[in-house]
């Protein structure tokens, strides 16, 4: 899949729409989530124009990488979470439920969030 610079990500790197800033540096910027699904929602995005993980893992400089990777742990750190523990998500393409096509990943935390998925929510796949 091709990046567009139209996504609202991009904007909001760009500066035409505004954020809640949580953190930012070199490789990444975080901000609250508009529509939060926990007492804590923050997005983590890379700079850089990436559509998925594969591409980030592919096409991203090591200091681009280690750089994102770093940002989501300072901003977990910045946020309180590591004592409590926080969930990590990355939605990628359409079956994974990725709504914006720039490479982001949800930080969750501020009370018990429950299991990832409900019990018995995927059907079985036939193998």
């Amino acid at each position: 899949m091709a990046y567009d610079q139209n996504n609202i990500f991009a904007k909001i790197l760009r500066g035409e729409i505004p954020c809640d800033k949580v953190y930012e540096d070199e490789w990444a910027l975080a901000f609250n989530d508009i529509n939060p699904q926990a007492p804590i929602h923050t997005l983590v995005i890379p700079k850089g124009e990436y559509v998925s993980w594969d591409d980030f893992s592919a096409m991203a400089t090591p200091d681009e990488v280690l750089g994102f990777i770093r940002a989501i742990g300072n901003v977990a750190q910045k946020l309180g979470l590591n004592e409590d523990g926080y969930r990590l998500l990355a939605n990628i393409g359409a079956n994974g439920g990725q709504e914006v096509p720039h490479l982001h990943a949800h930080i969750f935390g501020g009370a018990p969030l429950g299991p990832m998925l409900a019990r018995g929510h995927i059907d079985k796949i036939d193998t």
